[in-house]
């Protein structure tokens, strides 16, 4: 059976009984189950209120207190002892004219709202990472099983051949324990690759909550192209538009706000102030009252000394202040080394793959000459199965590094900050259904 037809055919035996899907379709189901995307999900949110608290601090506050008391007078004067019951209720408004400090945080809530956001955003983009990677592995496996059965079928032929040459008389019996030991080999092979794909599969369930069901294939014909630009630019867009580096940049921001809101501990607050508060059932003897009292006024407050504490805390804030640069420093930097890392693997990704395409051409012609060899009697059994074992080495690794070079383009994206799931839509065009590819 031709390679390619074993191929496809084993790809829908390992399937289940389900519709294929692509990579935008896995993508989807993890969003809706992942629990690290979920968890990102629940962070945004509670990031997001940071800015309503910080506003707070700008609008009234208004409060509400009631009190009953039951009291007991031991008194000498006329009467003697006297128990009466006060009760009062009272409302309390204050509207903040000038709080330095109250600003501070609220501009800090914005800030701390868009990372957030940013978080989140780094959360779809190393989620879009995990379920390519969980992907691909499905489909390197499901490739590596493929071409054990491809070789276990090529051995199987060559080790009938050998008993047969033997039993005429033409072949040693070497020959035949040749084949023999490739063929045991290549069941343990099959063994232990079908463990790794069990385990990948599950990984893969892991991240959808359900059987992954039948995967699109990647098209043999793919043609691997190098993302255009200069490894300078790259690094210069991941300098800029690192999520990560982004992260930092807004936190750098929020530990100058902390110095500046330190420093304010030592400005005066001025505040707009009103009370309603109504006392009734005041009784002492004879004597009841019942009051009302309404206040409006401006008040200030002025700290003079706090034992040096706002002092201690803006030294440190700026300390947190030179922390917080330094790690935008240290983000920046991982950020521009990232993507040179991910340029070169992409660069190379290509050049490897069209390399491998090459071996495998020269690999079956190889294999040709050799079958042609043995058939003229220049030629060994022992050197077909190597010459076998090379295209289908070949071929391994040319599956492989196509899956290399596609993990290597989106970990690039990841690093300048541009990874969207329109680039797993992109690499769907070069996926299609095991059943479609095989026709």
């Amino acid at each position: 059976m031709p390679l390619k037809s074993l191929t496809l055919a084993l790809l829908l035996a390992l399937a289940p009984a389900a519709h294929a899907v692509n990579l935008s379709d896995v993508y989807r189901d993890a969003q809706a189950y992942d629990a690290q995307y979920a968890a990102a999900r629940a962070a945004l949110a509670a990031g997001r209120e940071k800015t309503a608290q910080g506003r707070a601090g700008l609008l009234p506050q208004v409060s509400l207190a009631g009190n009953v008391t039951r009291n007991h007078v031991d008194s000498s004067l006329p009467g003697g002892d006297v128990d009466f019951t006060a009760n009062g209720a009272s409302v309390n408004a204050s509207q903040p004219l000038f709080r330095k400090q109250n600003w501070v945080v609220f501009e800090q809530g914005k800030n701390q709202a868009k990372i957030a956001e940013l978080q989140f955003r780094a959360a779809g983009q190393d989620l879009i990472l995990r379920v390519a990677q969980a992907y691909f592995d499905v489909l390197q496996s499901q490739d590596n099983i493929a071409f054990i059965n491809a070789q276990k079928a090529a051995i199987t032929e060559q080790l009938a051949s050998a008993r047969r040459n033997f039993e005429v008389g033409t072949a040693t019996i070497t020959d035949t324990h040749e084949a023999q030991a490739r063929y045991d080999l290549a069941v343990a092979q099959e063994i232990a690759e079908q463990n790794t794909l069990n385990l990948r599969l599950r990984a893969l369930e892991k991240l959808v909550g359900k059987p992954a069901g039948a995967l699109d294939v990647l098209v043999g014909a793919t043609q691997m192209k190098a993302e255009s630009g200069s490894i300078d630019d790259w690094a210069e867009r991941a300098t800029r538009g690192n999520v990560q580096a982004e992260i930092q940049r807004l936190a750098k921001a929020i530990a100058d706000q902390e110095v500046e809101r330190n420093r304010a501990g030592h400005y005066p607050t001025l505040d707009a102030v009103a009370g309603y508060t109504i006392s009734n059932n005041q009784n002492f003897g004879a004597f009841q009252a019942d009051t009302r009292n309404a206040s409006v006024g401006l008040q200030l407050n002025l700290p003079i000394y706090q034992g040096g504490l706002v002092s201690s805390r803006v030294r440190e804030a700026v300390a947190n202040q030179e922390k917080a640069r330094q790690d935008l420093e240290g983000a920046t930097r991982d950020a521009s080394l990232a993507a040179r890392q991910a340029w070169l693997n992409v660069q190379s990704g290509a050049a490897r793959v069209r390399a491998l395409e090459q071996a495998l051409v020269s690999s079956r012609a190889q294999l040709d000459s050799t079958k042609l060899g043995l058939t003229v009697g220049v030629r060994t059994n022992l050197d077909v199965l190597n010459a076998e074992q090379q295209v289908l080495s070949a071929r391994r690794d040319l599956a492989g590094a196509r899956y290399a070079y596609l993990l290597a383009g989106l970990s690039l994206k990841a690093a300048a900050g541009t990874l969207t799931p329109d680039d797993l839509a992109e690499i769907d065009r070069h996926l299609k259904p095991a059943a479609q590819a095989a026709k």
